[in-house]
């Protein structure tokens, strides 16, 4: 009889990067599953799934907002039992025995903006983070999260005990420069010479500062729809004129690809404890890092960037757009190999088999 690992696949939640991790988790399980091992999917009503591999796939009745509301208050709308693991905090936390019926329930919490910047999140979301976060703690088996420095933070934030577990996210499955990158790059109408901001805005003042000290043009990628006039004031009040500050928003992979290859160094600025999904894909890429130092940076960039004071990001932009270019592109490459869905899959099934 085969062991089932069944998964909560969505993609229509409204986060873009964790939709995309849960497919490529689910590819990644399938193919580290251990003999005698199976994976399935659990998805809303209206989710497409065509990942090759699954053993099964359950469509639940419910559309993924009805089922969100579901699950926040307690209803397994027909889940059943097993393991289920959900790479969101969508997942059917209801009571189960773990030890008599062998029901596991794990769940990923790749942020903590609901608890450390709800402001910039909506009031509807942060209720149901917050919500779906206590029945975590009263019902599921594991919490993972993506770096030892948000575990530690999760641990002070709500009363977890020994259940805790990291497991690193990864770049999409397949992540690299496109043939048509420089195509793609005139049509998002980008600078020849640029580098790229990420950061929550609250943030930003200082990356678009360090353009302005480097005298080089900054694009910022997903950036919130009609957020671009408030961006391009706040660069202009760091010195950067607004001519010379690019505003996108949300892009396909190809395109964002494309985007953060032509760059000639990213900068990361904020020190929020949430999974830098950007920074992964740009050392996958080979791009230069300059990177505040907070705890999320140390545990994914480490040796593979420039980790700085917010105050100290101008010399060290400099450094990464002359001398120290070659040197910390190699250095952002190396660090890249440690990460990857195949090796967080393995992870997920060494988590389950503990548990």
């Amino acid at each position: 009889m085969n062991v089932q690992l069944r998964v909560v696949l969505d993609q229509v939640g409204g986060d873009a990067d964790q939709t995309r991790a849960g497919f490529a988790l689910a590819e990644g399980l399938i193919r580290t599953a251990p003999r005698g091992c199976v994976v399935s999917a659990i998805t809303p009503s209206g989710t497409e799934v065509t990942t090759p591999g699954l053993h099964e796939i359950r469509t639940l009745p419910l559309a993924r907002r009805e089922l969100a509301a579901a699950w926040q208050m307690g209803i397994p709308a027909g889940v059943g039992g097993g393991l289920i693991h959900s790479p969101s905090l969508l997942a059917p936390l209801v009571r189960h025995d773990r030890v008599h019926d062998h029901d596991q329930t794990t769940v990923t919490l790749w942020d903590l903006c609901a608890w450390e910047s709800p402001d910039a999140l909506s009031k509807s979301s942060v209720v149901w983070q917050r919500s779906m976060l206590k029945r975590a703690i009263k019902h599921a088996d594991a919490i993972v999260v993506p770096s030892h420095a948000m575990a530690e933070r999760l641990g002070e934030i709500v009363p977890v005990g020994d259940r805790i577990r990291v497991i690193a996210g990864a770049a999409p499955i397949g992540f690299g420069e496109p043939d048509d990158a420089a195509a793609l790059r005139a049509d998002l109408q980008l600078p020849e010479r640029y580098v790229v901001l990420i950061g929550d805005a609250a943030s930003l003042a200082d990356g678009f500062r360090a353009a302005a000290h480097a005298d080089i043009d900054a694009v910022v990628l997903d950036a919130e729809e009609g957020a671009e006039p408030a961006l391009a004031d706040l660069a202009a009040a760091a010195g950067l004129p607004e001519r010379r500050a690019h505003i996108r928003g949300a892009l396909d992979d190809a395109t964002r690809a494309a985007a953060l290859a032509g760059a000639a160094a990213v900068v990361a600025t904020s020190m929020a404890a949430c999974w830098p999904w950007r920074l992964i894909e740009a050392m996958e890429l080979g791009v230069p890092i300059v990177a505040v130092d907070s705890g999320v940076h140390r545990d994914v960039v480490a040796d593979g960037g420039a980790l700085v004071p917010p105050g100290e990001l101008s010399d060290a932009l400099i450094d990464a757009l002359g001398s120290g270019r070659e040197r910390l592109r190699v250095l952002g490459s190396d660090r890249a190999r440690a990460f990857s869905w195949a090796s967080s899959a393995e992870r997920v099934w060494a988590l389950h088999a503990e548990l």
